[in-house]
């Protein structure tokens, strides 16, 4: 078999623990086909199947495992000494995001951001599995949540707001059927674990029905679902508020529920020094206080369920 080279096995371990050959492959600069190459090449050389290939990703075989749990923490920890070893440039900032936040909110400002500074190099990771700071070259992330990451510098931004929202077309559809009464609209099932319809209707009064319309397992499915007319959903605010301003999507009633969950900026220390992160960060706190003065502006404080 030969000595095995190390980028192949530091191209496995990325692809095992993401279980997504795109993502891995924008993480080590290169194409997917190229990735994907490499990994046959890898099963060929040790005679072993090692992934599992499916329409959604990859997933590891039992012997890849095995080989996972034989060289991760190895391939852990020569990236982790040769740390200190690799040039920083201070202009590049690589940012990770889940998908929602990512296309709504941050893209749309970004040219405010290029033409304030102009000599940043952006590269912009989507997704959403939490990136792992230890383990990936990623600077700096936009998490939702409480706040709560050990051994990470979390700055809050702004809260989130949920409100029921559907298509133009289904409130024709429905006619003069109370938007208020939600009870007689095909209601759009959101992930598990999430409980959200059952806080709206503990809050806002009245019965959920025995089912839902549909049941989705991602809410860029269910918010795509909302926009086709197919039934009304919870929609995030920081996802919903351009297409509502668009009128793709409207507000049934006027109540809005605030989530205890934020939105925030998070960076591992190492990123402190980073002059690019700093000019980002700036310019995000800048933006994320004009984005609270226009939800302020936006949604009526005398309807809100807070």
């Amino acid at each position: 078999m030969g000595k095995l080279p190390l980028g192949l096995l530091q191209q496995f371990v990325l692809v095992a623990r993401l279980g997504n050959l795109s993502r891995a492959a924008a993480q080590a600069n290169l194409t997917v086909s190229a990735l994907s190459h490499q990994m046959r090449q890898l099963e060929e050389r040790l005679e072993r199947r090692l992934f599992e290939r499916g329409p959604r990703g990859v997933t590891l075989t039992v012997e890849g495992c095995s080989l996972l749990e034989a060289v991760g923490g190895h391939v852990d920890g020569i990236e982790h000494a040769l740390t200190a070893y690799r040039t920083r440039r201070h202009d590049a900032l690589t940012l990770s995001a889940s998908p929602g936040i990512m296309s709504s909110w941050l893209v749309p400002r970004l040219p405010r951001l290029v033409a304030a500074h102009p000599e940043l190099e952006l590269s912009l990771q989507s997704g959403s599995t939490l990136v792992n700071f230890e383990r990936e070259p990623v600077d700096v992330g936009l998490r939702y949540g409480r706040g709560e990451w050990a051994g990470l510098h979390s700055e809050r931004l702004f809260g989130e707001w949920i409100a029921p929202v559907a298509a133009p077309e289904l409130v024709a559809r429905m006619g003069d059927t109370d938007p208020r009464d939600l009870s007689r609209w095909p209601l759009l099932g959101e992930p598990a674990p999430s409980t959200r319809w059952d806080d709206w209707f503990k809050r806002s009064g009245g019965a959920r029905p025995k089912r839902y319309v549909a049941q989705f397992d991602s809410l860029d499915a269910l918010r795509h679902a909302a926009l086709e007319g197919l039934g009304v959903g919870l929609g995030r605010m920081v996802t919903s508020k351009s297409l509502i301003d668009a009128g793709r999507l409207q507000v049934l009633g006027e109540r809005y529920m605030a989530v205890k969950e934020a939105y925030w900026l998070v960076y591992p220390p190492r990123s402190l020094e980073h002059r690019g992160l700093q000019l980002f960060r700036e310019w995000l706190l800048a933006e994320a206080e004009d984005y609270r003065r226009q939800m302020s502006a936006f949604r009526p404080g005398d309807t809100a369920m807070d």
